[in-house]
């Protein structure tokens, strides 16, 4: 459960640079959710390609 523990995390980090992304207008909060957010695209890539490859496995 550790990947989802990751995955859990890093969305939960997120919160408050939504916040004031969308309701303060920072632009800095902006950049900071687009980093993230990549993170997140590779964290969700790796995750698939260890499932695919625990299935294969079984």
């Amino acid at each position: 459960m550790s990947r989802f523990d990751q995955l859990r995390d890093l969305v939960l980090g997120l919160e408050q640079d939504f916040k004031k992304f969308y309701e303060k207008g920072n632009k800095a909060a902006g950049t900071r959710i687009r980093k993230a957010m990549q993170e997140l695209k590779k964290l969700a890539q790796e995750i698939r390609v260890e499932i695919q490859e625990k299935k294969k496995a079984m």
